[in-house]
């Protein structure tokens, strides 16, 4: 059984994922930053299944990850949480957004994304978009959160890494 830290660096948030790989590799993500994943039902996949596992589901002894029956359970698992969307309709690059430890950053499923009902939940300036170029519609899902929580992690000094000065 696996022992986390009482607070997590930052809460990753796939509302709805369709894909297994992708799922699999955020929760490498999350082993490796010290985060947690939370998904919210429905799931397009069994998260038994193959290509989950192989991605990253073998980490599960490193990474802590919550299953949420719906959005407003997950959310009120994460109180006093800043939450950020990460679409591709987003109104700031998620370079300028400030982050802190706690945060929880929403990501939408790889066809859809995030719906009007959950977006009209947060304020436009924590709705956060990947810089790309003209006529490309978005980036791979476990692409997109791995540079958000990195340059999450990284204005927070990279803390819990072991080579972070706040780790001393």
């Amino acid at each position: 059984m696996a022992v986390f830290p009482a607070t997590r660096m930052f809460h990753i948030i796939l509302f709805q994922p369709e894909i297994p790989p992708n799922t699999g590799n955020i929760i490498r993500l999350c082993a490796n930053t010290g985060s947690t994943l939370h998904l919210v039902k429905p799931l397009g996949f069994d998260l038994q299944h193959k290509a989950a596992r192989r991605a990253g589901l073998d980490y599960d002894e490193l990474a802590k990850v919550q299953l949420h029956a719906n959005l407003d359970a997950c959310l009120e698992s994460l109180p006093g949480a800043q939450l950020f969307a990460v679409e591709t309709s987003g109104t700031r690059p998620y370079s300028d957004a400030r982050f802190r430890p706690g945060d929880a950053l929403i990501f939408g499923s790889e066809r859809r994304g995030l719906p009007p009902k959950v977006l009209d939940r947060i304020s436009p300036e924590r709705q956060l978009t990947i810089p790309m170029r003209a006529g490309n519609r978005s980036l791979n899902l476990s692409n997109a959160a791995a540079l958000v929580v990195y340059e999450a992690w990284r204005q927070n000094e990279f803390r819990g890494s072991g080579a972070s000065a706040l780790d001393v």
